[in-house]
């Protein structure tokens, strides 16, 4: 623990370093009672969502798709005024809200999350103009030690970068180590005096941790998906494979793309986004053409398959690459031989590079999602290669993870503006950040490209 505590005294000194460069009454007309809606999509889908909280797992997920894929044909006009109309705690808010999201759209007010904040605002001082209301004391749960350090040090150090950054008044921060369990460090920040608790990283860790009997004294913002069921005053934020998925499908849809090849690397990850990827693009209108399972990291010649998807009868307008880097670098001269090479080609974020502009050639046309740090940069945080220059855990794959850390920290001072305002975001190191009716961080990243092997932002619209 010694030198743990040495190692991160060492963090936070580099990280300064980096860092230091008349009374009115108002009366009320009473509300009209909404009218019914007529459009039978919009009715098939209220009725749904009417059924949606006592649902669980797959059924919950399924419900969410049908969902979403009857209100993708509602106009946006009858949509917001179907959703404005919307008693506050109806269920079908946060369904109506979220597809409005998805359009670019504002929220005709913002999600029924009031309670959820209630529970973490706590005993905090009043908020500054800009929505800054952090903690008083914050936990923060990472497995610093065991076979997870390696990615919670990233993490960590890029929540201090965000900490450190920031000239005003701080909470005091303290560090909690997960590796002999999750649910053991929260209650140790909690008899601390934690008022406020972020992490735990892991997925197994957070279900755990959210799922207790006893549920939880002290709010937590769990940094990997919640599941079903989470308690009230729990929010979370996740860099997952799902995203990819999300942000490859809406690209697609904004761009009038209906009928898309895909092509999965048949790993956990691929398997996630492509089950993402496919429910997002449905919902929009659109569909799977064909779908070829890429194997190994050297896959044969798939070059007549993919030719065949995109020339036989509403074939494919684009091709969804959820392939590993070495995987992606052998299928994409076989992509352009198909005839693809004028088609939107959209990879996932598993495409970083290698820093080996010769080897990365062959992917120069393919987009995929970044980091808003890496491709913009972000006010109050140094480039991303200036960190990476003095800081190991903001290189490479690591990058991500540290940018994710930022984030996070902006998430615990900034929650309030999220939560009470409707057309609310945070411009985050990761993308740009909202929240969604049920309380999870949504995360819209930023695009990059490759030309002549080297990662090139292509420009936000």
């Amino acid at each position: 623990m010694r030198n743990q505590a040495r190692r991160i005294s060492r963090t936070l000194l580099l990280m300064a370093a980096l860092l230091l460069a008349g009374c009115a009454s108002v009366t009320y007309a009473p509300m009209a009672p909404p009218r019914a809606p007529t459009d039978p999509n919009l009715v098939a889908a209220n009725e749904l969502a009417q059924r949606y909280p006592t649902l669980r797992g797959p059924e919950r997920a399924q419900a969410t798709q049908e969902i979403e894929q009857l209100l993708s044909t509602v106009p946006d006009q009858a949509l917001t005024d179907f959703a404005a109309a919307l008693p506050p705690g109806d269920p079908m808010y946060a369904h109506a809200g979220r597809v409005l999201q998805a359009r670019g759209l504002p929220l005709p007010r913002p999600f029924d999350l009031g309670a959820l904040w209630a529970v973490h605002a706590g005993n905090r001082p009043p908020a500054d103009h800009d929505g800054y209301r952090p903690p008083t004391r914050l936990g923060v749960l990472l497995p610093l030690s065991g076979g997870l350090a390696t990615a919670a040090a990233p993490v960590r150090d890029g929540l201090l970068a965000g900490y450190y950054g920031e000239r005003r008044a701080r909470p005091e921060i303290v560090f909690y180590d997960t590796a002999g369990g999750a649910g053991a460090a929260y209650e140790r920040a909690v008899a601390e005096g934690a008022d406020y608790v972020l992490g735990p990283l892991g997925q197994d860790e957070v279900a755990a941790l959210l799922a207790r009997p006893d549920r939880l004294q002290v709010p937590v913002l769990a940094l990997n998906r919640a599941g079903d069921g989470a308690p009230a005053g729990s929010f979370s934020f996740a860099l997952a494979p799902e995203d990819d998925g999300v942000a490859a499908a809406d690209y697609l849809l904004a761009r009038n793309v209906r009928q898309v090849l895909v092509l999965n690397g048949g790993d956990d990850n691929a398997r996630r986004s492509v089950d993402a990827f496919r429910q997002r693009l449905e919902a929009g209108g659109g569909t799977v053409s064909d779908m070829l399972v890429v194997t190994g990291e050297t896959p044969a010649d798939m070059t007549e398959a993919m030719r065949n998807a995109m020339l036989k009868e509403d074939g494919a307008q684009a091709v969804f690459l959820a392939l590993r880097v070495a995987q992606a670098r052998t299928i994409a001269p076989q992509l352009v031989a198909a005839g693809f090479a004028t088609r939107p080609r959209i990879g996932t974020s598993q495409l970083y590079s290698s820093g080996r502009a010769d080897q990365d050639s062959v992917l120069d046309g393919i987009v995929f999602p970044t980091e808003r740090w890496a491709a913009a940069g972000v006010a109050g945080l140094p480039m991303a290669s200036t960190v990476a220059s003095s800081l190991p855990t903001a290189r490479g794959p690591a990058a991500r993870l540290f940018a994710f850390g930022y984030d996070a920290w902006l998430l615990t001072a900034f929650m309030e503006r999220l939560v009470t305002g409707s057309e609310a975001e945070l411009r985050g190191a990761t993308g740009l950040l909202r929240i969604d009716g049920e309380g999870n961080i949504v995360r819209t990243p930023s695009w990059a490209t490759f030309t002549g092997g080297h990662v090139v932002p292509i420009a936000d619209r």
